[in-house]
């Protein structure tokens, strides 16, 4: 994978080392949940969960809750894809205890806007007893269900969740995406690392869109940036699901900002077109993950070109991207457009089918006792599939998984030690195209 190579060297040097952070330590299992706002420690919903003295060893099934419907359907094919070529992989490799691991049940998250969705999703998953949930992609849809899986026992595991409100959430919640401070910093390098000295937000009031919003706008000031409109505190969010956005990009402009940063989801397709109808200047506006996607069929041709975003991992290689999509096609009969978290999503998968294998069980408590092992915690051989790494385990070994998605150990908070942030820029037809990655650990 390969770090920033753009022609703005400030934020090849400065994004990095403001990226760089302290890593925290690791554990090989039972971490324990982060302290409360007030400074005690927040209990743990899964904190009678714990592994059995006689581990399961019925077939693995993995349970998925991801977005079928809703703003970020988009990201349903991607992490879709991930799961399913991951399983394809495990049991071409022998399956997980010499049996088949299989996708059971596959439901849906929904998003923010409606979270009765998700929280049926969870009562299906408990009634289904899985040991395993991958999912969900929103924050905020975690945020809603987290506590209904992880005291149920069931391993949640998201590719996609950045709030750093979930970092430490629940011993039996790991996530192989980085929280929102390691990409709120490359997002504010970029900004800040092409010039903008004042910067203004157009921002939905969710926990995910808050939650970034603070670390780019840290990130700015550090840099001797300041934030003119949006920023925290001053109340000017808008609410999940709204669109039409007059009135807010209005403001945002008479405030004169160098750049604007669109922190949202499906509410970028309302508020890209009034931005270009007030005359914004588009290769000043930049994006995250929630919305660096593909608007080709969106928006007229030009609209958003030399905007820039950032999305949590590097971008996948073209023999892994090319076995996404031929595992789309073959599954869906559909093309698949975008990557967004595929790589983390097929990670998530192999890491537990690993735990299983290491632990000997795929009972959930034997899986959870066993995740951060195997991502490398405890040190081990490096190994970067999941026939590779079984192999290992069989012969006795500590492993270091390394899968595609680039991320470091599970830390103490179980989250990725490190992970890489891709650039992207769209181009003339509306779509994100890689530019760069800057790897940063977490804090």
């Amino acid at each position: 994978m390969i770090r920033t190579t753009r022609a703005t060297s400030a934020l090849a040097v400065a994004g990095v080392a403001a990226l760089l952070l302290a890593a925290c330590s690791t554990t090989s299992s039972g971490n324990s949940p982060s302290e409360s706002a007030s400074g005690g420690a927040k209990k743990d919903p899964a904190a009678s969960c714990k592994a059995p003295d006689s581990p399961s060893t019925d077939a693995l099934k993995i349970g998925t809750i991801l977005p079928l419907t809703g703003s970020l359907a988009y990201l349903n094919p991607p992490a879709e894809s991930g799961v399913g070529l991951a399983v394809e992989d495990i049991n071409a490799a022998g399956g997980v205890l010499g049996k088949d691991v299989s996708i059971s049940p596959a439901t849906d998250s929904g998003d923010s806007n409606d979270m009765t969705v998700s929280s049926a999703a969870a009562t299906k998953l408990v009634n289904a007893k899985v040991p395993v949930a991958i999912g969900a992609e929103s924050s905020s849809v975690t945020l809603n269900v987290i506590d209904q899986l992880t005291s149920n026992c069931i391993v949640e595991i998201s590719p996609a969740n950045t709030a750093t409100d979930l970092s430490g959430y629940s011993s039996y919640y790991f996530r192989t995406a980085p929280p929102d401070s390691v990409q709120g910093s490359a997002l504010g390098q970029l900004v800040t690392g092409d010039g903008n000295a004042k910067v203004a937000f157009l921002v939905f009031n969710d926990t995910y869109g808050t939650g970034l919003r603070n670390s780019v706008q840290a990130a700015v000031e550090a840099s001797g940036g300041q934030v003119v409109y949006g920023g925290e505190g001053k109340g000017q969010e808008f609410p999940p699901g709204q669109t039409t956005f007059s009135s807010e990009v209005t403001a945002a402009l008479d405030t004169k900002p160098d750049a604007i940063v669109v922190l949202a989801f499906d509410e970028t397709k309302s508020i890209i077109p009034e931005l270009k109808a007030q005359n914004a200047d588009m290769s000043k506006i930049y994006m995250s993950d929630g919305n660096t996607a593909d608007y080709s069929k969106d928006f007229d041709k030009g609209t958003l070109e030399g905007a820039q975003g950032t999305i949590p991992g590097a971008s996948p290689k073209d023999d892994l991207k090319k076995r996404f999509a031929e595992y789309y096609q073959k599954s869906s009969g559909k093309e698949l457009a975008d990557y967004s978290y595929a790589a983390e999503s097929y990670d998530a998968t192999v890491l537990a089918a690993l735990a299983a294998v290491k632990g000997k069980g795929t009972d959930s408590g034997t899986i959870q006792a066993n995740m951060a092992a195997v991502s490398g915690a405890d040190g081990g051989t490096e190994c970067s599939t999941f026939e590779e790494c079984s192999s290992l385990l069989g012969d006795g070994k500590d492993i270091h998984y390394t899968g595609p998605s680039g991320i470091g150990p599970f830390d103490e908070n179980n989250d990725p030690s490190s992970a890489y942030i891709g650039i992207y820029k769209f181009d003339a037809d509306n779509k994100p195209v890689y530019q760069s990655a800057i790897q940063g650990s977490v804090k």
